[in-house]
């Protein structure tokens, strides 16, 4: 691929054309991807990505597929020029799944394929897969335990399984057999390789159509359009420095909860985000390596800025972002990085809360809880054959300006991802019986634009026994509102042996093969998304319709939104005083803001005196937030301390700038922090 910059000799209709046939060649390659892989991750969940890629390692077109999977192919694409610089050759295929050089957790598999016209490098068809099981400590291989990366199964450093179109089966071989399930691994392995071989195909037509020069031109202006449409965007943003902090549950027991912060910094057409002052690796599955922290960062500028048109590398290079080295977003070896979907995540819910102070119109409540990634395996008793469940479950999204969030779905930063898997699938290939599926009661986050809710769903053991292992976040700490909106409800799961129910881990959503026996179920109850704006200004029919269908209880509905109902319907009267009350009991303190050390505390500290404490229902160690005048609130930890004064929260200076406060003892509302909905949809739940 030339490095010059391109000239404008290919006319719009042509440049137009090409790029449309280069996103189809990728559609393609879903489409057979899915037809032909054996496991339901990618028949069913779609849990895969497929993308093209160009000499320089830098994306040319994806569709509809999973930017969690695809931003981070760059990285893994550079390390093969880095490892085979002058050894690529037609017919060669590589594999690479190592988080520290640009892959996710080690379940995503990319394969890297060449393709050459007229002894040119043209482009790599990427395919990055989720492999079920690539072996480590648990089935599935993603635990809520694991420690280091040996506990999460094979890592690949970048790899050439094929030389020329002969793959080396002696190095496939010794993969599959530290993996379970292997058939359904080498199936899957098998038709990626087709995959890409249909690309290869198509990209051959293609440079016959248009000669390889004009393609190689073509997708040189390709990114500098997709490159100039992003500096005119970020150029009509305001200057100024943007700072929000987010926080991941707690990796163990009696540990602290991790600390993401993500500071923006514009200047004219360019954008930096910062992670300075996050929380340093953990001894625990939360931790990524660089290409997946800056994957979230990139996904939610994308998604602000310019979300219409196609994604091609030009997009990114306005932006930087800069990560501290050994951080949990920055690993180093040998950190565990199963839970890389959390971090990234988390990522993205920190940047999510910084550019809602940047573009006040945009901004949502956050998503729901991250991956959580849910694995039974089991033997079935008729054949005697392994099987290992997977699933992803569907969440609330978070409210806007415009509406309430939707609800059981994937978020925006997952593409193309089944929302549910079929039950017919699920029993079929596992001793497994769906005994339920429906939205999550009371699990969305009140406003006056409420979150969208979780999902419910109950899974019984039909094998003798089985093993259960979950790597989740947001089961403590659950998703923000904004603009006065109150948390969605926390992720849950829960075991429920002989009608009792049984935390199959003492760190919540984080699970190792706990034990199950026939008809356990194991039950699966997702977060619901943040809510927008004060709940007490939603429009009580709203309330009572959510209400009529089973969506929130009555207790739900006085507690949260303020409304009363009498005789099936909205009693106004009473719903107006009862309001008022809330309203009334709400706490607001004056601020003082001291100066902290160069990182501040590993988590925000709230200080307060105990007579303010006990008057606002406070108590040493509660989680709390605090309401921004204008955006996403922010999260800490109250601290008893006699020295401040009443009716004062004193809190560290970095904070003012999260709230966007301009001076000390201005006014702020704090509140509890509510994690107290319900834990399951009654029995009125709506049916997903």
């Amino acid at each position: 691929m030339p490095e010059s910059s391109p000239s404008n000799a290919i006319d719009p209709v042509t440049l137009e054309l090409l790029q449309e046939t280069l996103i189809s060649v990728v559609r393609e390659m879903r489409a057979t991807l899915v037809s032909t892989a054996y496991s339901t991750i990618i028949q069913e969940a779609h849990d895969f990505s497929c993308v093209l890629i160009d000499g320089r390692g830098e994306i040319v077109a994806q569709a509809e597929d999973n930017p969690s999977h695809i931003f981070p192919i760059p990285w893994s694409v550079r390390e093969m020029f880095t490892h085979f610089p002058d050894d690529i050759h037609p017919g060669d295929v590589f594999l690479h799944n190592d988080p520290y050089t640009g892959g996710t957790h080690l379940n995503d598999i990319a394969m890297i394929f060449p393709v050459f016209s007229e002894d040119r490098l043209v482009v790599f068809p990427v395919v990055r897969a989720h492999w079920g099981d690539v072996g480590g400590t648990t089935p599935g291989s993603i635990s809520g335990k694991s420690t280091e990366i040996f506990y999460d199964g094979v890592r690949i450093p970048i790899l050439k399984i094929a030389n020329k179109g002969e793959i080396d089966r002696a190095v496939v071989d010794l993969l599959f057999a530290n993996m379970r399930v292997p058939e359904e691994r080498r199936g899957d392995f098998m038709s990626t390789w087709g995959t890409c071989k249909v690309a290869e195909k198509r990209i051959h037509e293609i440079t016959d159509k248009f000669s390889v020069d004009t393609v190689a031109e073509g997708i040189g202006l390709l990114q500098a359009r997709a490159e100039n449409r992003m500096r005119r965007k970020i150029s009509g943003l305001p200057d100024g420095r943007y700072v929000y902090e987010h926080y991941l549950d707690p990796p163990r027991e009696n540990t602290d909860p991790v600390k993401v912060r993500a500071a923006i910094s514009i200047r004219g057409d360019a954008l930096e985000i910062d992670f300075a002052g996050s929380s340093t690796q953990v001894f625990g599955p939360g931790n990524s390596g660089p290409a997946n922290t800056i994957t979230g960062a990139f996904i939610v500028l994308k998604t602000f800025l310019d979300p219409g048109y196609p994604v091609n590398h030009g997009n990114f290079r306005p932006i930087d972002v800069k990560i501290p080295d050994g951080s949990f977003l920055n690993a180093n070896y040998p950190a565990s990085c199963a839970g890389s979907s959390e971090v990234r995540n988390a990522a993205i819910s920190a940047v999510l809360g910084a550019m809602g102070q940047v573009i006040p119109e945009t901004m949502a409540g956050d998503i729901k809880g991250t991956s959580n990634h849910t694995y039974i395996s089991g033997t079935v008793t008729s054949s005697g054959k392994p099987f290992l469940f997977y699933e992803y479950p569907a969440g609330g999204t978070g409210g806007t300006q415009y509406s309430d969030g939707n609800s059981a779905i994937r978020n925006f930063a997952e593409g193309d991802f089944g929302s549910i898997q079929p039950v017919e699938s699920i029993e079929h290939t596992c001793d497994l019986l769906v005994e339920s599926c429906s939205f999550r009661a009371d699990s969305a986050g009140p406003g006056q634009h409420r979150g969208g809710f979780g999902l419910e769903r109950n899974i019984r053991l039909m094998a003798d026994t089985g093993l259960l292992s979950i790597a989740s976040d947001k089961n403590v700490i659950p998703p923000f509102g904004v603009n006065g909106g109150l948390s969605g409800a926390p992720n849950q799961f829960q075991v429920i042996r002989n009608g009792d129910e049984i935390p199959p881990s003492t760190t919540p959503g984080k699970v190792a093969g706990f034990p199950l026996t026939k008809d356990d179920v194991v039950s699966m109850r997702s977060s619901g998304g943040g809510g927008w704006g004060d709940p007490l200004n939603r429009e009580p029919i709203d309330v009572f319709q959510d209400f009529s269908t089973g969506l929130i209880s009555e207790t739900f509905a006085k507690d949260e939104f303020g409304v009363i109902f009498k005789n099936n319907d909205v009693d106004v009267a009473a719903t107006r005083d009862h309001r008022q009350k809330l309203s009334e009991n709400r706490a607001f303190l004056q601020t003082h803001f001291f100066k902290e050390t160069s990182n501040g505390e590993n988590k925000r500290m709230c200080y307060v005196n105990q007579t303010t404490a006990a008057d606002a229902g406070l108590h040493d160690g509660l989680l709390v937030e605090v309401l921004s005048p204008s955006g996403p609130c922010l999260r800490g930890w109250v601290s008893i301390d006699n020295q401040v004064p009443d009716n004062v929260l004193s809190i560290g200076l970095l904070a003012r700038d999260i709230l966007r406060i301009e001076k000390d003892e201005e006014v702020v509302q704090l509140r509890p922090l509510k994690t107290s909905h319900s834990n399951s949809g009654d029995d009125a739940g709506q049916t997903a």
